[in-house]
């Protein structure tokens, strides 16, 4: 599948434009945020998140496709780091961290989660979902946590303990909580959680290295149905490096994983009970950006990554097609952190990163065969 950009083309007109024109605020992003952090609201307008100075930043298209885009806006966020976005089956948007708070007796932390509920509308309140450890020492070691919904809309948040397990804790109907559920031990940190279409949760995680029998593979966890208990699955004997891994439902229950291999330094997919496919990239940092769309009438999956120079690559391919070849285009633009996926209102498929400076840049498909898409463009600050 042919992918193309067209920032090459304006790079010189770009810089000299970016040099005259002077800064509108002083407002940007400090933290890239992991997960789904480019979403589509049930009002058809994307917002992007991103962490500023002890700030969440939200940035909104003004209408559905764009092109112009309010914000900045800011909501409160002291102390919190290490922010996962995931949105729900309801269009809730949903943010969870890791939150550091300095005491007398020393750094405390407990994982935090608030809520967007409709796109442009105010951020809910930081709530606290606690620590799995009691003792403050251990709780400073906690993961990052990491989260998705279920078909009912309810919450699952996964999170490694200072001792190498992995626990689970989920919401209940009502608002309430249930404790924290150990799935498993001698895990590392970078597991992810995903849920397919019909609300069935797989988790995978990687084992953590020097375990007996089991260092440099990845351990699954799977509900039988949605709402079920978690049972372990066979390990699968591939590496990957920690925080890269992205799951994308590409057929009915069906989740491929695709991550950056710890040995062979570049993208794999790997559908359950098949074997892992190469899909020739340059070594990944950060979480690859995912997403199905009908590309001159074929379902194919996009992937977008940066790489570690931190330029962006592009590529696009037949869904549960990656063995018949994978061709990545640079796409001109680098960036602070992982790149993210979304469609607009219009169907076009859209891609999204925050550069150095802590600017969000926005580029959109093209109207032409393939994957063609737009020089990307400055989200300018507004208000």
């Amino acid at each position: 599948m042919p992918v193309r950009s067209g920032r090459d083309a304006q790079r010189k007109a770009s810089a000299r434009q970016a040099r005259s024109e002077p800064a509108e605020s002083t407002r940007t992003a400090r933290e890239t945020a992991d997960g789904q952090w480019l979403v589509r609201g049930e009002d058809g307008r994307l917002s992007a998140y991103a962490l500023g100075d002890g700030e969440l930043l939200r940035w909104t298209e003004a209408r559905p496709g764009g092109p112009d885009w309010t914000g900045p806006e800011a909501f409160p966020a002291p102390g919190v780091a290490r922010l996962t976005v995931h949105q729900g089956p309801t269009g809730f948007v949903h943010f969870v961290a890791r939150r550091s708070t300095r005491r007398a007796e020393g750094e405390t932390v407990d994982l935090v989660h608030a809520t967007q509920f409709q796109s442009g509308r105010p951020v809910t309140a930081w709530h606290s979902l606690g620590n799995p450890h009691r003792d403050r020492e251990q709780g400073v070691r906690v993961g990052v946590p990491t989260v998705v919904t279920g078909a009912d809309g309810l919450l699952h948040v996964l999170v490694r303990d200072a001792d190498g397990g992995l626990l689970l804790r989920r919401e209940q109907n009502g608002g309430k909580w249930t404790g924290w559920t150990a799935l498993g031990k001698g895990l590392g940190d970078g597991a992810v959680l995903a849920a397919t279409a019909a609300g069935r949760i797989e988790a995978l995680a990687p084992v953590a290295s020097g375990t007996p029998g089991a260092s440099g593979s990845v351990r699954r966890w799977t509900q039988k149905q949605p709402g079920g208990d978690f049972t372990g699955d066979h390990d699968i004997p591939f590496a990957h490096v920690p925080g890269t891994v992205v799951a994308l439902e590409t057929s009915p229950d069906v989740l491929t994983y695709y991550w950056d291999d710890a040995g062979a330094q570049g993208l794999f997919a790997h559908r359950p009970g098949a074997w892992a496919i190469p899909l020739g990239s340059s070594p990944v940092t950060g979480r690859p950006a995912v997403l199905r769309a009908l590309l001159d009438g074929y379902d194919c999956t996009v992937l977008a990554h940066r790489d570690d120079e931190g330029g962006i690559m592009l590529t696009a391919c037949g869904t549960e097609n990656e063995g018949a070849g994978v061709w990545w285009s640079p796409t001109g633009e680098r960036s602070a952190g992982a790149p993210a996926l979304a469609h607009d209102a219009d169907g076009r498929v859209v891609l999204a990163l925050i550069d150095r400076d802590g600017a969000l840049r926005v580029a959109r498909q093209r109207p032409e065969p393939g994957l063609a898409m737009e020089p990307a463009t400055v989200v300018r600050p507004t208000g």
